[in-house]
């Protein structure tokens, strides 16, 4: 045979990162996207609502001046009280605006400051890492972590005021009835409005973010593990993430292609060590902590039940929760193609994963009462008024039928899965995934401040129990050496230094554990241990072993969460792809 299919070829490598550098990548996608739809999604987002912003002071001026006076007279009460009023309404009847409002402010972040601030700092690490001496000390790289941080904050803040103060004599505040009569008027005034808005929030923005992140407790390796008695309990928690499941026997991994394991041998094999492990050494807890699929697809989950399936007594131990490949990229085989805001295909993937979500775990999680502050009801409970509603949605399509799944999908997280007794172990799962609309930023993450909430009044329920907090996206950048530059750009929460800080007052009873970079690491910011899962699929070629750890819990002296050494498991390498091609010749 001239090419053997099950071997794969050069279409299973168009977006594998392992074959390919980020830029030839992006260079590729740019030949393939869908210009007119590229256009239509860019004014959606970013001009309509730039527009809106640089106008919105004149029409309001003009308004103001024009009537706001007259009825404020006759009226009787000042703006401080109107203000005071919307306030008021916004807060107590407008809670999905708000969501709404912070959910546009981290994107804005992420499309407007995160690139340029994170290749400033992530540069300058890489530079500064170069002249260490090679025994400098963890104190010292934490140092040069933080200034460095500091430094690209300070860095991006001054060329965006220096934007600003270009654009500054263009500008226009104030507008007049007359104004509105000829709306032509306002074009230039505003679009300079909306530069100077935009680059003076972006140097707020950067400048805070940078002191954010320099401030904070800088990440470090684990310098050592905890030990208790051999008489004490100790839980034991298989930790696997990004099995990234295809839905075709042969089928290749987005980002691996050929580089990485055929079909889902790999997952077999894992599954199959686990089940064996089990029966000799019982485990308390499967966490997946995301990428369960390669892109969501029905196929894909339906061979993720199916593994699972085989396996019942590891099924009613699994907990999962989404990944970025799960809910967020729009077309495996076009990495190109994007989806207009509000198109109903990234709700489907959602109701797919909650869907399997519930199937896996539905009836032993529980959901947070956000309006309460409390442990509401299981996930099966929650969902049980809206099946037939999802069901509906995913049988047929369409706008019409999206209609409120959205706010479904956001109450039903974060999840929890309580302590057994007062003082035991429990898991909070949380979704850390931004909304995108295009497969080559789909990696993004973030953990909604509602959610973050949540998650501590969930904590505060059980005072005395231990937690594993769960997610998929890492909390920050690690101190690992980079050789490439390109090494260093990850897709950690663009929130990251809020959330570590919000759980550094419980640490000493958390650890976090996370999937996403395929990275096997174990350390901590400040007193918060953090574990990264590696990939037991994606980082291996067919005859290179691949691994995952078995975590052990336990009580520590203080009667914190102990971390004790895990144990690694490797897998041994996936068959080699047959040459059975040979035997169809005559």
């Amino acid at each position: 045979m001239l090419i053997e299919p099950r071997g794969g070829d050069a279409e299973d490598d168009a977006s594998s990162t392992k074959t390919h550098s980020l830029l030839a990548i992006a260079g590729t996608l740019l030949g393939e996207i869908n210009l007119p739809k590229l256009a239509l999604a860019w004014i959606i987002l970013a001009l309509v609502p730039g527009i809106l912003l640089g106008v919105a002071p004149l029409v309001v001026t003009a308004w103001y001046d024009d009537v706001a006076d007259r009825i404020l007279a006759l009226a009787g009460i000042g703006p401080v009280l109107v203000l005071a009023g919307l306030a008021a309404i916004g807060w107590f009847g407008l809670r999905p605006l708000l969501r709404a409002v912070e959910r546009s402010f981290w994107s804005l972040i992420s499309l407007a400051v995160q690139p340029g601030y994170v290749l400033a700092r992530e540069g300058m690490r890489h530079l500064a890492e170069r002249f260490l001496p090679a025994g400098a000390s963890e104190a010292s790289r934490a140092r040069l972590r933080g200034l460095t941080a500091v430094a690209a904050g300070l860095g991006a803040a001054l060329i965006a005021l220096a934007i600003t103060a270009a654009v500054w004599p263009a500008t226009r505040w104030s507008g007049e009835v007359a104004d509105l009569a000829y709306p032509l008027r306002l074009v230039r005034p505003a679009l300079a409005n909306t530069i100077a808005v935009m680059s003076a929030y972006f140097a707020g923005a950067a400048l805070l973010w940078g002191i954010a992140d320099g401030t904070m407790d800088q990440p470090r390796d684990l310098e050592r593990f905890d030990e208790v008695a051999s008489s004490d309990r100790v839980w034991r928690v298989a930790h696997l993430s990004d099995i990234h499941v295809v839905g075709e026997r042969y089928g290749f991994r987005i980002e691996s292609g050929r580089a990485g394991p055929r079909g889902n041998d790999r997952l077999a094999l894992v599954l199959a060590r686990l089940a064996a492990i089990h029966a000799t050494a019982p485990l308390d807890l499967v966490l997946i902590s995301g990428d369960m699929t390669d892109a969501g697809r029905s196929a894909e989950w339906s061979e993720f039940l199916d593994a699972l399936g085989r396996y019942p007594d590891l099924a009613a131990l699994t907990l999962v929760l989404p990944g970025n490949h799960d809910v967020n990229i729009v077309d495996r085989a076009n990495p190109a193609r994007l989806e207009l805001p509000g198109s109903p295909g990234k709700r489907l993937r959602q109701m797919r994963t909650l869907s399997v979500t519930e199937a896996v775990q539905g009836g032993r999680v529980h959901v947070v009462d956000k309006t309460a502050g409390r442990i509401g009801p299981t996930l099966s409970d929650r969902l049980a008024p809206h099946r037939a509603a999802i069901a509906a949605f995913a049988d047929a399509g369409g706008l019409r039928l999206s209609r409120g799944l959205s706010a479904i999908w956001e109450a039903s997280f974060p999840m929890v899965l309580p302590p057994a007794q007062p003082d035991g172990l429990g898991v909070v799962l949380l979704n850390s995934n931004a909304e995108t609309h295009f497969s080559f930023t789909n990696a993004l993450g973030l953990v909604a401040e509602e959610d973050m909430q949540a998650m501590l009044a969930a904590l505060a329920q059980y005072p005395r129990a231990r937690f594993v907090v769960a997610l998929h996206h890492h909390p920050v950048e690690y101190p690992q050496q980079a050789k490439a530059f390109s090494e260093r750009i990850g897709t950690a929460l663009i929130n990251g230094s809020r959330f570590v800080r919000l759980l550094k007052p419980q640490a000493h009873r958390l650890v976090a554990m996370h999937g996403h970079r395929h990275v096997d690491w174990i350390g901590r910011c400040g007193p918060l241990r953090i574990v990264s899962a590696p990939s037991p699929v994606m980082e291996a070629t067919h005859d290179e072993p691949t691994a995952f750890y078995i975590h052990r819990l336990g009580v520590r002296a203080d009667g914190g969460l102990a971390l004790m050494a895990p144990e690694r498991i490797e897998i041994g390498p996936t068959p080699a792809v047959e040459t059975a091609g040979a035997s169809l010749r005559p």
